[in-house]
C-alpha cells in the first residue's frame, strides 16, 4: 500500500526545543509560537498578498501539508505545526524554507 500524505504526517516526530532555536536563529523573521511556527510576510498591496497566498496553497499541496494562513491586506502570516505530531515537524521546517523561497522567487 503506498504511503499517503495524511500516513506520513502521522509518522512525523516534534522536533527538539534545540533543534527549532537553532533553525529560528539561522532564519529570518520565523519565530515560535507555543507548538507553532510562524512568520508575517507583507507585500505592497492585497492582491500581491493573494498572489502569495496561492504560491504557498500550492507548495503546501504539493507537500500534503497545510499551514494557516491569516490575511490582512497587506500582511500575510504563515503558521505552520504538524496536528498528529502535537507541535513542529521536519515537514513544518522544509515547507517555511519553500515558503521563505516563494517570496524571494518574485
Amino acid at each position: 500500500m503506498a504511503d499517503t500524505p495524511t500516513q506520513s504526517v502521522c509518522m512525523a516526530e516534534k522536533l527538539s526545543k534545540e533543534s527549532i532555536q537553532g533553525w529560528i536563529k539561522r532564519r529570518n523573521g520565523w519565530r515560535r509560537r507555543s507548538n507553532a511556527i510562524e512568520k508575517e510576510f507583507r507585500f505592497g498591496s492585497f492582491r500581491d498578498s493573494i498572489v502569495f497566498v496561492n504560491r504557498v496553497a500550492t507548495l503546501a499541496d504539493d507537500a500534503g501539508h497545510h499551514p494557516d494562513i491569516d490575511v490582512r491586506y497587506d500582511r500575510v502570516t504563515v503558521k505552520l505545526y504538524t496536528h498528529s505530531a502535537g507541535g513542529i515537524t521536519e515537514k513544518d521546517i522544509r515547507l517555511a524554507e519553500q515558503v521563505d523561497f516563494a517570496t524571494s522567487a518574485g
